[in-house]
């Protein structure tokens, strides 16, 4: 009796806390490392493989043909670099998040490196787009 109640204890306590809506969710990327997504991927569904352009979905809306990081130069209306702006390669898509003292554009985009990060690039030959 007393190691049935330790179990159903122990399982409430992990229950604590934690709601559908706002559980954590942690990924691995492609080196293995976990990472805490703070976005819910429900409304975008599953991440492909080729996951950037789903992770730009997650954070401006979109429907599942935005998983292609190209299709993301038809979203909005065009503009030139600025903070906020969608950036789009051929084959990557990220969101200008600043700008460096030097000039370089700051650049957050999902699938860097397999993992969401944040950092200056060149955007040259990039197109540009702002909801």
């Amino acid at each position: 009796m007393r190691l049935a109640c330790l179990a159903i204890a122990l399982m409430v306590l992990s229950l604590v806390g934690v709601t559908s809506a706002e559980a954590r969710r942690y990924d691995r990327g492609e080196d293995g490392s976990r990472h805490y997504s703070r976005h819910s991927s429900h409304s975008v569904g599953a991440r492909p493989g080729k996951w950037c352009g789903w992770w730009m979905r997650t954070q401006k809306g979109g429907g599942p043909h935005l998983n292609l990081a190209r299709n993301w130069r038809g979203w909005g209306r065009a503009s030139g670099p600025q903070i906020g702006a969608v950036v789009v390669w051929p084959h990557h898509v990220g969101m200008i998040t600043g700008r460096t003292a030097s000039g370089q554009w700051i650049v957050k985009s999902g699938n860097d490196g397999g993992r969401v990060r944040e950092r200056a690039r060149s955007v040259a030959g990039a197109v540009f787009r702002v909801g």
